[in-house]
């Protein structure tokens, strides 16, 4: 099955929260995602991709482009909620996905590309394996940040 990949645009938000909320079990509203956008979309290192089969976006990902003064680092990417509709998932659109993801990293010249992956989601991890991803020797640390809105 080929999919049509392409930057996400304004337009398409709804059906990317929709399916995002529905690979992840999120709860994102629209309303917060329109904000986000709105202020995210102009940097050109934040790249939303979508994939679609007929018109219907089936798949999605983020791409964050990271510039660094840091020789070892150099230039790297970080891909976030990659997601692909479940019912259409283990047709190759996954590994379509991430060929896509990857060339955008090799045009902006990106020495690695990275991801996290919850746990929970096994098939995934399955696909990241097979595109030759490696799980790295490390501790993903979060703590929230308290500011006021």
């Amino acid at each position: 099955m080929k999919a049509k990949f392409e930057i996400m645009g304004r337009g398409d938000l709804k059906e990317v929260i929709n399916l995002c909320n529905e690979c992840f079990d999120e709860q994102t509203s629209l309303e917060y995602a329109e904000r986000s956008f709105a202020r995210t979309s102009s940097n050109p290192n934040q790249i939303y991709i979508v994939g679609k089969l007929n018109g219907e976006i089936v798949a999605h990902a983020l791409i964050n482009i990271i510039p660094t003064i840091y020789e070892e680092m150099n230039t790297y990417a970080i891909l976030n909620h990659i997601c692909v509709k479940p019912a259409l998932r283990r047709l190759g659109i996954g590994t379509e996905l991430l060929d896509y993801c990857f060339a955008i990293a090799k045009d902006h010249h990106c020495k690695t590309v990275e991801l996290w992956s919850k746990n929970f989601r096994v098939a995934a991890h399955g696909l990241y394996h097979k595109y030759g991803f490696n799980v790295l020797e490390a501790a993903f640390f979060e703590k929230e940040v308290k500011y006021e809105n």
